[in-house]
């Protein structure tokens, strides 16, 4: 029941995340066009993508509680790297056409509202702090990642706010478009990173600071085993993974001796956080055809 309640609590928490920065984006995009600033236009897709992904983490957070079915074995924590995939798309393609709008006015600054920059700068921080308060101190890593995402929203919206007070006092134009590049190439910076580990985890990749060659030569150099091959690791959706391996073991070895050597393996692989371990034993004179396909037919050991 205490597992059940967290889960509410977390749902909650993102809902209430995602609808305080959707509203906001609103906002947002109506001031950036009254206002004519360009940084605050970009921000505003900050927040349309970081609304797009809270709303999806909101929505997969209901989602990843089904269990498996008889079309997804596995479960659906896989589709959270469908969404972290939408959303790095929409992000770049918006952050592209920012950039196209923002380097002209380089050559032909406009000036802005500066105190209806200012008002929204302030509102942005008060809604993008709210939210961040809200998912702070979260366990799962929705939560988590999203935090971290709102935190940089505010550190954005500080940026814009100083900006603007630096134009009402001073005639600098120029200040908000190269403002605008500056936050638009940060996010793109961040999403082009987020998308190639997303890539990485959709054609399952070994995950991110796990040594597979490590492992598995810890799993040949344990008593009774002979060899391994077609050895897999790779991850659901970058925090629960799967492991699948073939242990070769002498043909007189007995039950005893192959549930140890099972035990044996599973101490090496203990330290990962596996969803799903699958461990085939085959003995010396047993022919595997799985074993041609591995490497060209070369044998781990």
């Amino acid at each position: 029941m205490g597992h059940h309640h967290h889960h509410d609590h977390t749902t909650g928490n993102i809902k209430v995340a995602f609808f305080l920065n959707l509203s906001f984006t609103i906002i947002e995009l109506i001031g950036g066009i009254l206002t004519n600033s360009m940084a605050i236009i970009s921000d505003a897709l900050h927040d349309l993508g970081d609304s797009l992904s809270l709303g999806l983490a909101w929505f997969l957070q209901r989602f990843s509680k089904k269990g498996k079915t008889h079309h997804f074995s596995f479960g659906f924590k896989r589709f959270s790297l469908l969404a972290a995939l939408i959303n790095s798309v929409v992000l770049v393609a918006g952050s592209i056409f920012i950039l196209s709008e923002a380097i002209p006015r380089l050559m032909d600054p406009e000036q802005p509202h500066t105190l209806g920059m200012m008002g929204l700068a302030v509102l942005g921080v008060l809604v993008n702090g709210a939210a961040v308060l809200r998912l702070k101190g979260g366990e799962s890593i929705n939560q988590k990642v999203m935090t971290w995402h709102l935190l940089e929203d505010v550190l954005g919206w500080v940026a814009v706010f100083i900006v603007s007070v630096v134009m009402t006092f001073i005639d600098l134009p120029i200040l908000d478009p190269l403002a605008s590049i500056a936050i638009t190439l940060y996010i793109l910076y961040n999403v082009i990173v987020n998308l190639i580990k997303t890539m990485r985890l959709f054609l399952e990749g070994v995950p991110e600071n796990i040594d597979l060659d490590g492992i598995i030569e810890k799993i040949n150099a344990l008593p009774r085993i002979q060899s391994t091959h077609h050895t897999h690791l790779w991850s659901l959706d970058g925090e629960h993974h799967a492991f699948s391996t073939h242990v070769v073991v002498p043909s007189s070895s007995t039950k005893e001796e192959v549930c140890a050597i099972k035990d044996d393996v599973k101490e090496v692989i203990n330290p990962i956080h596996l969803d799903h371990i699958t461990i085939e034993i085959e003995y010396e004179d047993e022919y595997c055809a799985m074993l041609e396909q591995d490497e060209g037919g070369t044998e781990h050991g």
